[in-house]
């Protein structure tokens, strides 16, 4: 066989390794997600560009920003986890209550800073009110979107099933100017 042939195959090998371990990477660990929407903003806005961790399946926490299979649509939802399974869930006076203690939600902040006095960004509910249920249930997530006056969330679709989640979004990739750590 000639070096010319032996370089191509060489070549060729080191191409088709490249391409199963990046499907890999994508399939399996680490996946592109372009937000669709301005259900988080202020914190997404539409067309940024995030990385989701495909590891960190089951291993989310609360407030956590996931992707997953929208539940009535076929197409991606991101959204931040609010209850985990044993968790009851109510928001009373524009104030979130899990397991009956109070949490301020700082992702929200900018929306309530510009609401007018009298106005919620968020209004009143029990998880039982939307869903039938007192607690979240095994295998389940209850999720939010942070611009709370229009997102299509655990509101509208009820409790998400867990293997419904893609990952957790980690990353923004894009606008260069917004890069960083997803909170």
């Amino acid at each position: 066989m000639s070096t010319v042939k032996k370089e191509m195959l060489s070549l060729g090998k080191v191409l088709v390794l490249g391409l199963v371990l990046s499907l890999c990477i994508k399939h399996f660990i680490f996946s592109p997600y372009v937000v669709k929407g301005a259900s988080m903003a202020p914190n997404l806005q539409e067309e940024n560009k995030l990385v989701v961790n495909k590891l960190s399946l089951g291993k989310y926490k609360r407030f956590d920003i996931i992707v997953f299979q929208a539940p009535d649509e076929d197409e991606f939802y991101v959204k931040r986890v609010i209850g985990l399974p044993g968790d009851t869930i109510r928001m009373k006076n524009d104030v979130l209550y899990i397991n009956g203690k109070a949490y301020n939600e700082s992702y929200l902040k900018t929306w309530k800073e510009s609401k007018n006095k009298g106005f919620t960004v968020t209004h009143d509910f029990t998880l039982e009110e939307l869903t039938g249920h007192k607690k979240v249930p095994k295998g389940f997530v209850f999720v939010l979107g942070d611009n709370r006056a229009i997102s299509k969330d655990s509101r509208y679709f009820g409790l998400l099933p867990k293997e419904s989640v893609i990952g957790k979004a980690v990353f923004r990739v894009w606008p260069f100017t917004e890069a960083g750590k997803v909170h």
